[in-house]
């Protein structure tokens, strides 16, 4: 109910005689105002017992039936991005209060509250100050992701070498054995996701966003198996060659999807790390080592192609979603979508080949390491991918060959050729000239996330964790 104030009229009354109408001052008769009262509502209004109120310590119950003019109210309205400041067309008196406006406020549509991010603490223009020229090779950052880097070449070489040892005992099944890496980050990653969220919400997420890592697990499968079988057909040094190919998919990807501008010095770095493969690629040919000949070098030069590129989609593809996700999602559902592709393609390519298998100890031995050495390199990637990019990564693996003759030296009693350590050489420089001209933060600020970053997660590796905390490590 809403009460209003009003003045009133005092009137006074002459009784001439007891049941004679009565005369009011202004000339009406009584008998006239009690017809009048029967035609009009009546409102008793005793001013001088009104109760008064107390709006601040009024109940919630109260509230909405009482309203008052006396004060002005700021209000405050919250509407989505985009949208317009005066909602179905409200008049423009609300503009008064331009001056008093509180802004905009976007959500990231965090569904629990561990979603939400925090406040940053620093901007990134701030950060990029602080360090000026050269900022970024000069943080601890830089110096953990060119480490973590060739620490994924190694594991490159190790999942390799362990491959050579299974066919070296005549067990040679590529879809297979990558089967058991899918089932083990399930059994990690999946599990911790279900969880974090819960059955209800992970079911929400395979129906909302199940389909982009179907692709994305599409993708990787596809790019292992025609790898592998590239080099059932072609030559070792035709396959080395053709996975230049994957460093520029992922450069033509980022830049026409992801918007990313590449700085000259990093197309310089790219292209010295590119001319160290080359060495390796012809020290081997010098050498003759790695020499023998093609079973179908078309066929398997095709084969290499498809492979790099699927590759070089996953990669940039995963780069995007962890920028966006937590690591664990996305890991969990690479794993569980790849787990059923890759099943079914061993069933259909490799079906003999399992039928025909002779198990053993050092084969099992063999398998469980492959398959934890290659869960260690699923773990670690995304938050290379975080922390620098889908080309960096990619250039980092350049050095595989190289930790490959030095673990071959020990293994398969391979001798070093004297241009192996120039090559290394001009790959890891090549490294450094392509994060010359990076700020502080590097290739951790995503372009496709927004100034600070507000698109993003705040996890491992990210921008944004280190904005919000600068003192963060990684």
């Amino acid at each position: 109910m809403q009460v209003r104030s009003s003045s009133f009229s005092i009137v006074t009354a002459e009784r001439s005689s007891p049941g004679s109408p009565t005369t009011l001052s202004d000339g009406r008769k009584s008998d006239d105002i009690e017809k009048q009262k029967f035609l009009q509502p009546r409102i008793d209004l005793d001013m001088s017992k009104a109760p008064v109120v107390d709006e601040r310590r009024a109940s919630l119950a109260n509230d909405a039936e009482i309203t008052t003019s006396s004060a002005p109210v700021e209000r405050v309205s919250v509407r989505p991005k985009g949208t317009s400041s005066s909602p179905e067309g409200s008049p423009s008196s609300s503009s008064s209060h331009g001056e008093r406006s509180h802004g905009v406020v976007e959500m990231m549509s965090p569904t629990t509250s561990d979603d939400r991010q925090q406040p940053i603490q620093i901007t990134t223009e701030e950060a990029d100050r602080k360090k000026g020229r050269f900022g970024y090779l000069k943080t601890k950052q830089f110096w953990i992701v060119l480490l973590l880097s060739q620490a994924l070449a190694v594991t490159i070489t190790g999942t390799n070498t362990l491959s050579s040892l299974l066919v070296a005992e005549e067990f040679s099944i590529p879809a297979f054995q990558t089967l058991f890496n899918y089932a083990l980050l399930n059994l990690i990653y999946t599990s911790f996701t279900l969880y974090k969220y819960g059955f209800k919400r992970w079911t929400q997420l395979l129906w909302k966003d199940g389909w982009r890592y179907f692709i994305l697990a599409f993708f990787d499968v596809e790019g292992n198996y025609f790898t592998v079988l590239a080099y059932r057909y072609t030559t070792i040094l035709s396959a080395q060659l053709i996975n230049f190919w994957a460093i520029a998919v992922v450069v033509i990807i980022s830049l026409i999807f992801l918007k990313v501008r590449y700085h000259i010095a990093q197309y310089v770095g790219i292209l010295i790390c590119c001319g160290g493969l080359g060495i390796l690629v012809a020290s081997d040919h010098i050498s003759g080592s790695n020499q023998y000949p093609a079973a179908d070098a078309v066929k398997g030069d095709l084969f290499a192609l498809l492979g790099a590129t699927f590759y070089g989609l996953s990669n940039v593809f995963e780069e995007f979603l962890v920028s966006k996700r937590p690591l664990y999602e996305v890991i969990g559902q690479l794993a569980f979508w790849a787990l059923p592709i890759n099943g079914v393609q061993a069933a259909i390519f490799d079906r003999n080949q399992i039928k025909n298998a002779r198990w053993s100890g050092k084969i099992g031995g063999y398998l469980t390491g492959y398959t934890l050495i290659l869960s260690w390199f699923y773990s670690a990637t995304p938050v290379v991918f975080r922390m620098a990019s889908a080309a960096f990564f990619n250039i980092g693996l350049l050095t595989g060959n190289f930790w490959g003759v030095v673990v071959g030296t020990q293994v398969f009693h391979l001798h070093i050729h004297w241009m192996y350590p120039i090559a290394f050489v001009l790959i890891m420089g090549g490294h450094f000239v392509y994060y010359g001209t990076e700020g502080v933060l590097g290739e951790a600020k995503k372009p496709w996330l927004g100034q600070n970053q507000e698109g993003g997660d705040d996890g491992l590796g990210t921008a944004r964790r280190q904005l919000e905390n600068p003192n963060a490590i990684v």
